[in-house]
């Protein structure tokens, strides 16, 4: 199984330590042609409307769309939310609209008010999953399609739509690797 990394900016290298270390490939993302050679894509944290930006100027936001109509699986933390979302508040990036919610951007305040909790993920068990947030954006709506797996103050920070997934938090800044085990899970059953 391979899973791509979009290298476009942000926390790459820790979400590449982190799959390496479950044993799989993980690709860096740059190119359109190059997300034929990937099963899933994880769109990293970082500077949405930068990322946002490159996808454009490369044809990203064109070809993500294709290869998830083609069955490939996306995990997109922080910033990747945000660009996976249908709706952002707080500004707006260039979006792909693949995922039914709307999110706020930045909702936890700035960089100075990033913080660190554990949360209850029902679907993965105890022990609690710690989580960090940092400039994090929230979920406002899910639509029909979305199941959310964890919440913060009644606030969703973990949901999935089909082949899709998002947090708001960065699990490749943490020692838990079971969302990243989760999208790979996801990945194998729908192959």
């Amino acid at each position: 199984m391979n899973v791509g990394v979009l290298a476009l900016q942000g926390d790459v290298i820790e979400h590449r330590k982190m799959l390496r270390g479950l044993g799989v490939e993980a690709p860096e993302i740059r190119l359109p042609e190059e997300l034929a050679r990937v099963d899933g894509l994880i769109i990293p944290g970082g500077e949405s409307t930068t990322i946002g930006k490159l996808m454009v100027e490369f044809g990203l936001d064109r070809a993500i769309p294709v290869r998830v109509g083609q069955g490939m699986a996306v995990y997109g933390t922080c910033a990747g939310m945000i660009l996976l979302a249908r709706t952002a508040r707080g500004g707006e990036p260039p979006l792909l609209r693949l995922m039914d919610i709307t999110v706020e951007r930045n909702a936890y305040g700035r960089q100075v008010d990033s913080f660190e909790t554990d949360l209850d993920v029902p679907a993965f068990g105890p022990p609690p999953l710690h989580a960090v947030f940092i400039r994090a954006p929230v979920i406002e709506e899910v639509g029909p399609g979305v199941t959310v797996l964890a919440s913060l103050n009644g606030r969703p920070v973990l949901a999935r739509q089909g082949r899709l997934l998002v947090s708001s938090f960065h699990p490749e800044l943490a020692q838990d690797d079971r969302v990243h085990r989760y999208f790979l899970e996801m990945i194998r059953s729908a192959a």
